[in-house]
């Protein structure tokens, strides 16, 4: 589903060039649940946001499901980020004047289908996360692991193949950020290719394979682990 090929970022910075990246090798399978793991500034980050088509590599390929996406003009990407990749971000980024529903009927904003067969699509995430009955509350009337199934009913609800966590727990409590991967698993369960940043380990023994980067470097072969049961 997913490989990079040679995947250097390099900022100028006063000058003088820094390397987010360096010859990054990747490949994740359809169906796989991958982490990438690493401490505050190894580049993780930055290999997300190459990966869900917002971040152009200084060189190197990415193909996913068979698409250059850097070969892609700038609408092509648009399209591209809007049929293939779904996000989850650390922030959860809920509007707060939205309902859950109005938050998850963001994405399908472009999309060319009446508003009737958009609201079910909405509902349809929003009870696939577990929220049924609650699609008219507002964020701060649910709780904290509510309002991260409404960040990932809205990453799913263009049934993208490929779903995109920036350290979905980073910023919530051990119980509510365990609700949240709990979740991730069951979606790569039910066949979503999912490829999460992190640098909790215990977030990271949710996947079924851990890859390990360092100063912008992936470490060694990423092998298979058990994971959490």
């Amino acid at each position: 589903m997913i490989e990079l090929t040679g995947v250097t970022k390099s900022y100028n910075t006063a000058g003088e060039p820094v390397h987010a990246l360096r010859r990054a090798d990747l490949q994740v399978a359809e169906g796989e649940f991958v982490a990438v793991m690493g401490p505050s500034g190894s580049g993780k980050s930055t290999l997300l946001t190459i990966l869900g088509a917002m971040n152009p590599p200084t060189q190197g390929q990415v193909t996913v499901d068979g698409i250059d996406v850097y070969g892609l003009n700038a609408e092509r990407q648009a399209d591209f980020r809007h049929e293939y990749v779904g996000f989850v971000f650390q922030q959860l980024q809920l509007l707060p004047y939205l309902t859950a529903l109005e938050n998850v009927l963001l994405p399908l904003a472009v999309a060319r289908l009446p508003m009737a067969d958009k609201a079910a699509r909405a509902r349809e995430a929003l009870a696939r996360v577990g929220l049924q009955g609650k699609e008219d509350r507002l964020p701060y009337q649910l709780s904290g692991g509510e309002q991260g199934r409404v960040a990932v009913a809205r990453a799913i609800v263009n049934r993208p193949p490929v779903l995109l966590a920036d350290e979905p727990t980073g910023n919530l409590d051990r119980a509510t950020g365990t609700r949240v991967l709990e979740l991730l698993r069951e979606l790569n369960q039910a066949g979503q290719t999912v490829v999460m940043v992190t640098h909790d380990p215990q977030a990271a023994g949710y996947a079924a394979r851990v890859v390990n980067i360092l100063d912008g470097e992936i470490q060694g072969d990423p092998a298979e682990r058990p994971g959490i049961p």
